[in-house]
């Protein structure tokens, strides 16, 4: 596996281009990168820091910075040392400028401006941490969305995901020898979906969970047919109620809480 240093800088928090750096990375497996993350970098001194690493471990630079000054004084620097230098943003804005037929504001951190929307994800984040893994099921009609499903299915990291897409969502797991909660067969507002993975991989995944915690010893937790038996009933259950399933198996994150998006909008569409 070959190694690269990739600098990512940006005049805001960096998450824009990280996540189109990462999205990208993911295309080369054999490849692995030492990130380095420079956000709010808005002064001369700030970049000149910024050089300075960039020289020392010369990598490709990725950056989302608007200042003109420190544009050209970061691509130029990159010439020199030889280095790739991409504006990620640049194409896309050209692109919006073109159709629009008028410029962008150049302000830094815009997407992160304190609107509405932004306070309606923290709402939607707090609802989702008191409502992980079965708590607080007394307001879960209150719920956008609430994911279902046997032990790590990955239903607690779906919902945080949504939750950043200001989606209301709960999880509850499924228990053997443990109740459906009744407010959960009662609820008619929220979306309810299914999260399952096959057996086997689920078995692999509790057994690493458990030597997280140094607990190695073997029960009905980790048995495969007994895990089988999980499985199924929880899809009963779920094709009793009427609950679409997604089977997470081979699905990203992402993947999962995308397909659970448009079901959320199907669903919202059909209420009217």
């Amino acid at each position: 596996m070959k190694t690269f240093h990739l600098h990512l800088v940006s005049d805001s928090t960096g998450e824009t281009v990280g996540n189109v750096a990462r999205a990208a990375l993911v295309q080369f497996e054999e490849v692995r990168t030492i990130e380095h993350l420079w956000s709010m970098v808005r002064t001369e001194r700030q970049l000149d820091k910024v050089l300075g690493a960039i020289e020392a471990e010369p990598g490709i630079v990725m950056f989302t910075v608007l200042n003109d000054h420190l544009r050209t004084r970061l691509r130029a620097a990159c010439e020199r040392l030889d280095v790739p230098c991409i504006a990620v943003l640049d194409p896309v804005i050209r692109t919006l400028a073109m159709h629009f037929g008028m410029q962008g504001g150049a302000r830094p951190g815009r997407q992160h401006a304190l609107d509405s929307e932004y306070f309606h994800r923290i709402e939607a984040m707090n609802f989702v941490l008191t409502h992980d893994d079965g708590q607080s099921t007394h307001d879960l009609n209150q719920a956008d969305v609430v994911l279902v499903g046997v032990s790590r299915t990955s239903k607690t990291p779906t919902c945080i995901y949504l939750a950043n897409r200001g989606i209301k969502a709960a999880n509850i797991p499924l228990v053997p020898g443990f109740p459906t909660p009744e407010e959960l067969l009662k609820a008619d507002r929220p979306l309810i979906v299914g999260l399952t993975n096959d057996p086997q991989r689920l078995v692999a995944i509790r057994r690493n969970r458990l030597r997280m915690i140094e607990h190695d010893a073997e029960t009905e937790y980790v048995d495969l047919d007994a895990v089988k038996a999980e499985v199924e009933a929880a899809r009963r259950l779920c094709a009793e109620q009427g609950w679409p399933v997604i089977d997470v198996t081979r699905r990203s994150i992402e993947e999962t809480a995308a397909a659970i998006i448009q079901l959320h909008k199907e669903r919202q569409r059909q209420v009217g």
